[in-house]
């Protein structure tokens, strides 16, 4: 794919200003191209690394630890891939390990990778579940996001409220015992 350049990119955000009905050349719109371009580069950084790169340093000195690990309530910032409104909410993830381990900050890293991409919320629970079991080789893991999706609250049938929740359950966490320790842990039981 052939990547516009920034001046191209800032050209684009000037067309749909005009479009939208407003003046992209009086003072209060004057930079806002070059700051929306900045801002999606922020918004989409996560196109520009790869999530096994981060989950590639491991570590077998466990002192045979074998049980699930966790992070919950991670911050969670994508973009609609529909209409490109952000979508917020939390990540909580679990694996069990098989002889390794990664470092609990490369998972929040993995979540963010893949949040910086236009998704479905589907596709991105499952794209983080399937990164970890191929990175890290678990006996199983499990996703479980929970997001509000700006395209139901500012546009569209204006919900508010309504959170979106999706899951994926891999290896041992698609036993009922290891999906329900997971969904208690969630809750801080």
């Amino acid at each position: 794919m052939d990547r516009p350049s920034r001046e191209e990119a800032e050209a684009a955000v000037r067309t749909l200003l005009r479009w939208a009905g407003d003046n992209p050349n009086r003072e209060g719109l004057l930079d806002t191209p070059k700051r929306v371009v900045k801002a999606y580069e922020e918004f989409f950084c996560g196109y520009n690394e790869d999530p096994l790169a981060v989950l590639n340093r491991t570590f077998e000195e466990v002192e045979g630890y074998d049980d699930i690990v966790m992070l919950r309530d991670i911050a969670l910032e994508s973009h609609c891939e529909h209409h490109m409104v952000p979508i917020l909410g939390k990540a909580h993830i679990a694996y069990l390990p098989n002889k390794r381990v990664v470092g609990i900050s490369k998972i929040a890293r993995v979540v963010e990778i893949f949040g910086k991409r236009l998704q479905t919320q589907e596709t991105m629970t499952a794209q983080i579940a399937n990164a970890l079991m191929e990175g890290l080789q678990p006996r199983g893991v499990a996703v479980l996001v929970d997001a509000k999706h700006q395209c139901m609250t500012t546009r569209g049938v204006h919900k508010p409220d309504v959170a979106t929740i999706t899951t994926r359950f891999t290896g041992v966490f698609k036993e009922e015992r290891y999906e329900r320790r997971f969904l208690e842990l969630i809750r801080g039981y």
